[in-house]
């Protein structure tokens, strides 16, 4: 069933399924609510699922203002708490970890699922660093040489040539946010994690490496990990039948 909910003047798109303890699903950037379908429908079998779409995606509204994974994370809470949802279990592909992890480490949560997330902050190369210095001094020099509509339209074309997929296809302020929280490293607050915590990943992941699940693991105190090979950043799509065991494994024990 599809709900809305009015939190601090954003609309937030959400759907309920299931019965049983609450389950919260949160998908990764760049997704939205049907993204993570499949892991509702195995959750649903023995919780009731609220799978949210984050603001900026789906059908919830845009942030008004650059957010941090902190304004993301404080957003659920509000949600938790004006629906009610004591001790829920927290699950978060991609992004959605993020705010997992931040929430887990300082409100009582049933259970944490960990599945191919961000929240170690990414190790970078040294063409990495070439690649944005030289992209700002392009912009620089073009705001300051030519006419402001001219340097913009270099300057967007120069941006899509070179940046990733998702801050493409993301809005102006979209891309904002998505540049403040990819650099935010929670791995200060995993050790703060009480709840029983399953990681589940792709050993393919490029964009989340294993790496950072096996740091995760070794920080949060009750942490398992699962790992699938030949799987990718979208473990529960590549391994669907493996996924769904483990996650009714570890929500029953």
């Amino acid at each position: 069933m599809d709900k809305f909910i009015d939190i601090d003047g954003v609309k937030l798109h959400y759907r309920v399924s299931g019965a049983g303890q609450p389950f919260i699903l949160m998908h990764g950037w760049g997704c939205n609510v049907d993204t993570v379908a499949s892991i509702e429908r195995v959750a649903a079998e023995s919780h009731e699922v609220y799978n949210i779409d984050f603001p900026g995606f789906g059908q919830s509204d845009e942030p008004a203002e650059c957010w941090g994974v902190e304004r993301y994370t404080r957003l659920v809470e509000e949600f938790a708490r004006r629906l009610g949802l004591d001790s829920p279990v927290l699950a978060g592909h991609s992004f959605g970890g993020r705010v997992g992890l931040l929430m887990a480490s300082r409100t009582p949560v049933g259970k944490l699922v960990l599945i191919d997330a961000a929240g170690v902050k990414p190790r970078r190369s040294l063409r990495y660093y070439l690649k944005v210095y030289s992209f700002k001094a392009m912009k620089a020099v073009c705001r300051l040489l030519l006419p402001k509509k001219k340097a913009q339209e270099l300057i967007e074309a120069r941006r899509k040539r070179s940046a990733s997929a998702d801050y493409a296809a993301a809005s102006p302020r979209m891309r904002s946010i998505l540049s403040r929280v990819v650099n935010e490293d929670l791995c200060h607050v995993m050790p703060s994690i009480k709840a029983p915590t399953l990681l589940i990943w792709g050993e393919n992941d490029t964009a989340t490496p294993l790496r950072d699940a096996r740091r995760m693991e070794r920080l949060i105190p009750d942490a398992g990990l699962v790992s699938f090979p030949g799987c990718g950043h979208y473990s529960f799509l590549d391994n669907p039948g493996q996924f769904a065991a483990v996650l009714r494994s570890f929500l029953k024990s």
